[in-house]
């Protein structure tokens, strides 16, 4: 079987790659500006080109066919509009990765799954995912078009630690004030419902769909068993740096204000994301994929992280000075605040 990625080095498709590869014996192609190349597997085949060049990427697809394309970067609608005339009659299956973020907000009920509403006004990127599984689902209606929609949720590999408030540089500075008993901030009260998956788990309900019939014409989520609540979450970091964990709990609503003259967008990644509680009934995955199960529970994972980034710190351990002084900022705005209560 062959597949062709179009990204294929980000935290989700690196384990995708090396599943097929190593353990499922598939030929594959990666189409990308080949800038990461570290952790492709031996035997890869590498187109280098811009996606967004469509008169390059056209010419050097000449004469290739594939039984999937797998579609990770694509996040507005022109975007897949490019990949259908790209791979209209080129591919037995067309894998778009979509979001859980898509689903509605605020959530009606806590349990989700595929048939779930799509509405998010909180967040652009959640609503232009909408658009491209709109766009998708016509294609598949009106001509055939093999499209599969997957629905990832908070996937995370070794080299990020997954957090609900962070800065713009990513989550070290969290964890440098973790180690330095500073308080850390958590939406909300800490006690809303998440679903964090590593990424090879993702890889076995991804990988069972590719070549897989029944998977044409439909939406599956694909995320891990194990629900947390975000105290949980932050509180097994804090074990697993061996720290005590001095929690400072600020409503998502403050938050979002607070931070937007930073650029911080917690309207979408909190309101619109983090801070609704949801739990994923993954049965229809599982009847499709039988082998899709949580392999690696979040303390284990988040123990994995760790090692890799404490071990790692030129690529990982980037200091967020901004994000540091805004949180101590938020947080002593806060409690000058109940003292003129």
């Amino acid at each position: 079987m062959k597949a062709l990625f179009i990204g294929g080095t980000g935290v989700i498709s690196t384990a995708v790659v090396e599943r097929l590869v190593k353990r499922l014996n598939w030929e594959v192609w990666l189409l990308n500006r080949g800038n990461r190349t570290k952790d492709i597997p031996e035997g890869v085949h590498q187109i280098t080109a811009d996606i967004q060049d469509e008169e390059d990427v056209a010419k050097k697809l000449e004469g290739l066919t594939f039984d999937v394309v797998c579609e990770f970067i694509g996040f507005r609608v022109q975007d897949v509009e490019r990949d259908y005339r790209l791979f209209r009659g080129k591919t037995k299956q067309y894998i778009f990765t979509s979001s859980a973020s898509a689903y509605h907000k605020p959530a009606a009920c806590y349990l989700v799954n595929e048939g779930t509403t799509l509405a998010n006004p909180y967040w652009q990127y959640s609503r232009d995912k909408i658009a491209c599984e709109e766009f998708l689902m016509e294609k598949y209606r009106a001509e055939g078009f093999p499209v599969t929609i997957v629905r990832p949720s908070h996937t995370y590999d070794k080299r990020h630690i997954p957090l609900g408030v962070h800065g713009k540089k990513g989550f070290w500075q969290v964890i440098r004030r973790m180690q330095e008993g500073k308080p850390v901030i958590i939406q909300g009260d800490g006690t809303s419902l998440w679903t964090l998956t590593f990424h090879s788990d993702f890889a076995i309900g991804y990988t069972g769909l590719m070549g897989n019939r029944h998977a044409i014409g439909e939406v599956f989520q694909i995320t891990g068993d194990e629900t947390l609540t975000w105290n949980q979450i932050y509180g097994t970091i804090a074990d697993a740096l061996g720290v005590e964990l001095h929690a400072y709990h600020v409503s998502s609503d403050f938050l979002a204000a607070a931070g937007k003259k930073y650029g911080y967008d917690f309207e979408g990644g909190l309101t619109g994301d983090k801070s609704s509680s949801v739990v994923f009934d993954n049965s229809k995955l599982k009847r499709t994929v039988p082998d899709m199960k949580t392999e690696v529970r979040f303390d284990q994972g988040v123990r994995i992280a760790l090692d890799y980034v404490l071990s790692h710190p030129q690529e990982c351990q980037t200091e967020d000075p901004e994000f540091d002084a805004w949180c101590d900022r938020v947080i002593a705005a806060l409690e000058a605040a109940k003292e003129q209560v």
